[in-house]
């Protein structure tokens, strides 16, 4: 009993722990709480969050920071809905073109930024925020500030049509997340990740071409940004400049509580999913039982930096950047 009650593993559980005592607390507060159809609407919100954070975690385990989130929404959804406009507005046309060509953009925005930070040698949390706002002015200039409805009844169905009372946008997340474990458990790629974040200098002298892993992390990271706008639009059928506003809080939120550690080399994506329903957890049981909104955000960051500080061995970091 004593070894299983390491500080490790009270790390590694404590996010699972939180998670489940934040649903009995609510379930408790109002029962409403504990229902399918909650969890359902917990689920819908989760979704698209849970898109950006597992591209963001990529970058986080290399430990390196990605704040374009924001800007590669926004760009990703408003060049899907005029693209999809454009080519016949419905799936049962030629449409479906716009899907890839979302993830294609997301692709590029995320290679540029990775390119940028890597040949120029910018902090990546410098390069990547400014590449967000070059996003958002895009969308902007594309949008001139009006919405784009995307009302194609088989797109829509992303969230109309449901499955054991959940929506098949929740299914296509939970298929992206195992593609996303499988990249990182099972693939070169995914272990150079864990490699970077946990000694640059050793992975370089053993022959990895970081630089390159990098531009690829941000590459992969763009294209979950594209599948998080895909999966935005399908949620209200609306791409607007303003479809990125706060996944950067969220998404960023989410990998720290679900204990992805801000130095690299430690968590994944299922910590991820844990973090992302702990933030949604929250908002949702608040609204519920009626408190403001100011008080989920305090709640949010009092629980960033409990993570933090519970998973930061000051023993071994001498100083936190």
């Amino acid at each position: 009993m004593n070894n299983w009650l390491t500080r490790d593993n009270l790390i590694r559980w404590a996010p699972l722990l939180v998670l489940l005592a934040l649903i009995c607390l609510f379930a408790l507060i109002e029962p409403r709480f504990f229902s399918v159809r909650n969890a359902a609407r917990i689920a819908i919100a989760s979704t698209p969050a849970l898109m950006v954070a597992i591209g963001v975690t990529f970058i986080i385990i290399m430990g390196s920071i990605d704040l374009s989130m924001e800007g590669t929404v926004s760009v990703c959804a408003v060049i899907f809905a005029f693209a999809f406009i454009a080519l016949g507005g419905t799936l049962a046309s030629f449409a479906w073109l716009a899907l890839p060509l979302a993830l294609l953009v997301g692709a590029a925005v995320g290679l540029l930024n990775g390119l940028i930070h890597v040949r120029f040698k910018i902090p990546s949390f410098m390069c990547s925020l400014a590449i967000g706002f070059v996003g958002t002015g895009f969308a902007l200039l594309l949008t001139g500030g009006d919405r784009v409805r995307v009302e194609d009844e088989l797109f829509r169905s992303l969230l109309t049509i449901r499955f054991l009372n959940f929506p098949i946008m929740v299914y296509v997340a939970l298929a992206c997340l195992v593609l996303a474990w499988f990249i990182q458990s099972h693939t070169k790629l995914g272990r150079n990740f864990y490699a970077i974040g946990g000694g640059e200098e050793l992975a370089t002298s053993s022959g990895l071409n970081v630089g390159r892993v990098r531009a690829l992390a941000f590459m992969l990271a763009g294209m979950f940004y594209a599948i998080g706008a895909l999966l935005a639009v399908g949620r209200i059928g609306i791409a607007e400049t303003a479809t990125g506003n706060n996944f950067m809080f969220v998404s960023i939120t989410a990998v720290v509580v679900g204990g992805t550690a801000l130095w690299g080399g430690i968590g994944g994506v299922w910590n991820t999913l844990v973090g992302v329903l702990i933030v949604n957890v929250i908002n949702n049981g608040m609204v519920v039982i009626g408190l403001p909104n100011f008080v989920q955000d305090a709640v949010l960051g009092i629980l960033v930096i409990t993570a933090v500080v519970l998973s930061t061995n000051r023993k071994t970091v001498a100083f936190v950047k």
